[in-house]
């Protein structure tokens, strides 16, 4: 099926006319109805049935009105019905066009073959984690009962005693399942399919991903070294958005990190749009390799910062700290109430012995060190053989590369498995990502090596 043409800014060439029109046709035929429901009902048979793609450009409300001979506001009312179900978005001078099937199907582990080293994944190092058996074997092991305290006070004294040293107003926080799940939650109680929300490029796959199965529309901005482009920002914000989700630091895949110029720069960017939702994902606190830089101050209105414990405590513990204003930390936990209900209090009080253990604290200044060093390493290995790259904080490294496929499959031959940053990636141009948690001094010289030899002239293909 062809899809919609590329709008262009000032004029609409005879080529570009023509495959719309065709597009239009292919479409059309599968719209019928002279009510608003039976036209709805139409496009989202049409979309079940996968006549019409996702992407697909729906004609315009008079095109569709004059064909099926009803008012233009009848097309209308069909089309916000559908913008509301989410199963179509407004996306500006591009019309109404058919939203991202959301993801369905379990995702598949990351399947690496024997003998080939995993940098893949994005797990941190399990050698660098706490172990979980002594702080288990100090709980209280007591069941608890529906109507219960839902959230353990000492989890929130903890919490708001952390968040408040970096500078995070912790007056109300919400006790969440990981931090996509709060994240999740404050986009449901605010937002509405259609809505806008920008997001970084190249950024989180589960963020990508979580927007499209909400039916929000992702507009992308730039990442450096330094995170947001304040320019992309400012532009974004221009044409329309109603959120920001930004990782201030351990970016993931770039690694960026949000320094303190940058944040006194984009701040003064959103100040102008005080009623914006800005959500602040901070999942790799505490061995990140940077310190936090808020975007947040105390005119915003709408706002929630996320904390997790899956980086430095463990992928297991699906727990993370939500702070936010009033009205969204009360919101999400209502709505909280009707699903899980609550997190575990058994994970509520782990992390409360892992926090309240001074051994773990140290593990953890360790584990930082380690990733900083890790990451590091390989950024100066590919530097001294030309290649450019980026990784600032965190646990992963970004290098551009001219095709992604060519390159992964190379160095997979060559015994290292990496990641294709097609799916990270909006806009901007082809890269790998490369997770470094467990990559010691003399592996990154290795691996550098075999890339390096891969992008030479006559290797595989040469750095875009």
């Amino acid at each position: 099926m062809l899809r919609a043409p590329v709008t262009c800014s000032r004029c609409v060439p005879a080529a570009c006319l023509l495959q719309y029109k065709t597009m239009s046709v292919s479409i059309q035929k599968y719209i019928t109805g002279h009510g608003s429901v039976q036209i709805a009902r139409s496009i989202e048979k049409a979309v079940r049935e996968g006549a019409v793609a996702p992407g697909d450009r729906l004609p315009t409300v008079r095109a569709l009105a004059d064909r099926l001979t009803v008012s233009p506001a009848t097309v209308a009312a069909a089309y916000r019905a559908l913008r509301e179900r989410g199963i179509v978005s407004g996306q500006g001078r591009r019309g109404t066009v058919v939203s991202a099937a959301p993801p369905v199907s379990t995702p598949l582990a990351v399947s690496v073959p024997d003998g080939v080293r995993n940098l893949v994944d994005g797990n941190p190092d399990r050698d660098l984690l706490p172990d979980l058996r002594p702080a288990l074997a100090k709980l209280e092991g007591a069941q608890r009962m529906y109507g219960g305290d839902i959230k353990s006070d000492a989890l929130l004294r903890l919490a708001a005693a952390r968040l408040a040293a970096d500078g995070i107003a912790a007056g109300s926080l919400a006790i969440v399942g990981g931090a996509l799940d709060g994240i999740e939650r404050v986009l449901q109680v605010h937002l509405r399919p259609g809505d806008r929300v920008i997001v970084e490029d190249p950024g989180f796959i589960g963020v990508l991903d979580l927007l499209r199965a909400l039916g929000l529309v992702a507009v992308a901005v730039a990442v450096d070294d330094a995170g947001v482009v304040p320019d992309e920002l400012e532009a974004a914000l221009e044409a329309g958005a109603d959120a920001l989700i930004v990782t201030p630091r351990a970016q993931n895949p770039m690694g960026a990190a949000i320094d303190a110029g940058r944040a006194r720069a984009l701040r003064r960017v959103l100040g102008a749009h005080p009623d914006l939702l800005v959500i602040e994902d901070d999942h790799a606190a505490g061995v990140a390799g940077a310190p936090l830089e808020s975007l947040v101050d105390k005119k915003r209105s709408r706002w929630a910062f996320a904390r997790s414990v899956s980086k430095s405590l463990g992928p297991d513990l699906r727990l993370a700290v939500l702070a936010g204003d009033s009205q969204t930390v009360s919101r999400v936990e209502g709505r909280q109430t009707m699903g899980i209900r609550w997190v575990s209090r058994i994970l509520q009080d782990l992390v409360v012995a892992l926090w309240s253990d001074r051994s773990v604290d140290r593990l953890l200044l360790r584990a930082e060190r380690a990733y900083t060093e890790r990451r590091q390493g390989l950024l100066d290995e590919l530097a001294a053989r030309g290649i450019e790259a980026f990784g600032r904080s965190g646990m992963n490294v970004w290098v551009p590369v001219a095709d992604e496929s060519s390159v992964v499959l190379r160095l997979r031959d060559e015994g290292w498995a990496v990641a294709p940053g097609e799916r990270f990636r909006l806009g901007t141009a082809a890269a790998i990502r490369v997770t470094t948690s467990t990559l010691r001094r003399d592996d990154a010289a290795r691996f550098a090596g075999a890339l390096a030899s891969i992008l030479a002239p006559g290797g595989a293909q040469s750095v875009a």
